[in-house]
């Protein structure tokens, strides 16, 4: 039982003051740590959904917006987002292509913002968009890959015409991408990848782990729609 100076002390008009505001701040604390912990977990829009605002236009061709996507057109160009590096970040990208055989991809880990796109597929990685063999086909030249350097884990790519969601994870030197649910790629810097082939496949070594990032527009029989580009901070275990 409460003796009767305690209840005296907490009936007390002063002190039920003090209880009633250190509640109010208490609670006003928790929403404001809680909203700021949910703002830093949502998802970024970096295309608006109604130009090219944000982004840059590398190489040639361009991509346009039709009916609030992108699409792309001509090439080999990109385009860039210059405003921030990201690194320990997802990114995902919700694309669908013309046919199978169509090529794009998206650029990560981009150590600087030139104005020529072979740079980007020399310095950064490609996560690469292709479920054909028009270009070169295989496990290590589709969709989810890291372009030309890791074999595929999976082949989830859709029909032509129908959306795909790609999730790429950038934690610390590891890379990880999904596509409609399935992991493509695990890959972290320094382990083996395989060998150049070709002249046109990028140059091997490591990359930064943070860099601007790009979509590709790959040449002219290859036609690409976006219609979402996001990125959030990586929740840290």
């Amino acid at each position: 039982m409460f003796s009767k100076a305690l209840i005296e002390f907490l009936e007390s008009p002063f002190n039920l003051y003090k209880m009633k505001t250190l509640a109010i701040l208490s609670i006003t604390f928790c929403l404001v740590i809680g909203f700021f912990s949910f703002r830093a977990d949502e998802w970024r829009q970096l295309f608006n959904g109604k130009d090219l605002a944000g982004w840059e236009q590398v190489g040639p061709g361009k991509f346009v917006v039709e009916d609030g996507k992108l699409k792309t057109e001509g090439g080999m160009g990109m385009i860039i987002y210059p405003a921030e590096k990201f690194g320990d970040a997802v990114i995902r990208v919700v694309y669908t292509v013309k046919d199978n055989d169509c090529n794009s991809g998206v650029f990560i880990r981009l150590p600087n913002k030139s104005t020529d796109p072979w740079v980007a597929v020399n310095t950064g990685y490609e996560v690469q968009i292709d479920n054909g063999t028009r270009h070169v086909g295989g496990d290590y030249h589709c969709s989810g890959v890291l372009y030309s350097l890791t074999k595929a884990m999976s082949h989830p790519q859709k029909k032509p015409g129908e959306w795909n969601e790609m999730e790429i994870t950038l934690d610390g030197p590891r890379t990880i991408v999904f596509l409609n649910g399935q992991k493509v790629t695990d890959y972290t810097e320094g382990e083996s990848v395989a060998e150049k082939t070709r002249s046109f496949e990028p140059d091997r070594g490591p990359r930064p782990l943070s860099g601007y990032i790009g979509i590709q527009n790959h040449d002219s029989l290859s036609t690409a729609w976006f219609k979402e580009i996001v990125a959030r901070p990586l929740k840290k275990k």
